[in-house]
């Protein structure tokens, strides 16, 4: 993001503002209110920092289920300030948003435009703001998927791949861009749109396995592999790093925890409440595991049938993953809202019905947050409500996403080499 323009330095530093003055905010408030402004993740992710300071294992800190990376990153809280982490998490908030400024330039976006899906989306975004300044790492994971895709569609693999590598160690769920990333390299490679070549026989038409067949044979090329091999070998090699250092606990919270987490507490997803009932069943385990096939089904179709946009079908998978998950709260709603810059433009629908799409979003929460809050502190049994309102936000996010499909009208633009400052 050339912070020169105008435009873009004065977003820039508006946001930077606000995260700022919120950190302040919830320095003021953790000290003078019961409810703390600060995520409880982060007196996690401290606590864990000062057991690496100490030589000790971070998984000694009950409910750290992160890389050991996040703990190491963060012991400036130790030596330095608490605040350290959050003023990191900003720093990541904000460069995230310069690499989807980048990437929409390159994407062919004019440069008033590109700033201002990333202000309104992201930077001015009361979400991410929140979400950063109260300690949480999400932004470091959107800045990581971000770069991935950008570099990617720019066709810098080895980064790309690097990128990669890193957010799943970060954050698992990234892994589900694979098949987008791959069936998209391979489109790069074919030439064109990305059109599978169906052979020789003209006469007979081509079957649904057959067009599939085609695309993996396809996807064995240069770009696909050498994408799988840096992001594999980075993957690997910081797994089997700290699996010297901190044993199977590594592997257990880190990667196989997020596998097979049943949360029986009240969430977002569709399935809280069936896991509740579950929970003491010796079916508890199979229906969790049950749980994640509408949704490898849904991104199946989605890798598929929007490939050739990689931002779009990896921005799809993200809503599709986040809304269909075992597990749903609000700060898994920055792992899509990041990649949204990037598919605005070419979102071609009327600014009412935008307004009333965001309008049915914000009814949805607030009609699951309502029984929550009687739930959580005033102790009614409101977990049926819950449940019913997870249903509705459910419907409205598919319906929203349907909505995105049917308005979605990408051009075909020429990428724009950004000069570097």
């Amino acid at each position: 993001m050339a912070v020169g323009r105008p435009g873009v330095g004065a977003a820039l530093g508006a946001a930077l503002l606000a995260r700022l003055g919120l950190v302040l905010y919830g320095l003021h408030q953790d000290g003078a209110m019961r409810v703390r402004y600060t995520d409880v993740d982060y007196r996690v992710f401290t606590d864990a920092a000062r057991l690496v300071t100490e030589g000790r294992s971070p998984y000694r800190r009950a409910t750290y289920r992160y890389t050991p990376l996040l703990a190491w990153l963060l012991t400036p809280n130790v030596y330095l300030a608490e605040v350290f982490g959050k003023l990191l998490f900003v720093a990541g908030d904000l460069a995230a948003a310069v690499v989807a400024y980048r990437a929409l330039r390159y994407r062919g976006a004019a440069a008033g435009q590109a700033c201002g899906c990333c202000a309104v989306a992201w930077l001015l975004n009361p979400l991410p703001m929140a979400v950063s300044s109260r300690g949480n790492a999400e932004a470091l994971v959107a800045l990581l998927a971000l770069a991935t895709l950008h570099l990617a569609e720019a066709g810098s693999v080895g980064k790309a791949a690097v990128c990669y590598g890193l957010a799943v160690h970060v954050k698992i769920y990234p892994l589900t861009y694979a098949l987008p990333i791959a069936l998209h390299l391979q489109s790069r490679r074919g030439g064109g749109e990305g059109a599978v070549d169906t052979g020789c026989d003209k006469k007979a038409k081509f079957t649904f396995i057959a067009y599939l067949w085609q695309l993996f044979v396809k996807m064995l090329n240069r770009d696909v592999l050498l994408f799988a091999t840096v992001a594999g070998s980075v993957l690997a090699a910081l797994t089997l790093a700290f699996y010297h250092l901190y044993g199977w606990e590594f592997l257990e919270h880190a990667y196989l925890y997020h596998l097979t987490r049943r949360d029986i507490r009240h969430n977002f997803s569709p399935y809280f409440y069936m896991l509740y009932l579950t929970a003491e069943s010796e079916w508890s385990f199979a229906l969790g595991l049950a749980a994640f096939l509408p949704q490898l089904l849904l991104l199946l179709v989605v890798s598929i049938a929007f490939y050739r946009d990689l931002a779009f079908c990896c921005f799809l998978h993200t809503a599709i993953f986040v809304s269909f998950n075992k597990v749903c709260t609000s700060q898994y709603f920055v792992w899509y809202l990041c990649l949204l810059p990037l598919i605005m433009p070419s979102v071609k629908m009327s600014w009412r019905r935008g307004v009333l799409l965001l309008f049915l979003w914000f009814v949805g929460q607030g009609l699951w947050l309502a029984p929550a809050y009687f739930l959580e502190f005033k102790g009614y049994n409101t977990f049926l409500l819950i449940w019913l309102a997870g249903l509705l936000f459910l419907f409205i996010n598919s319906l929203i996403i349907v909505q995105i499909i049917s308005y979605y009208q990408k051009e075909p633009q020429v990428a724009k080499k950004l000069k570097q400052q």
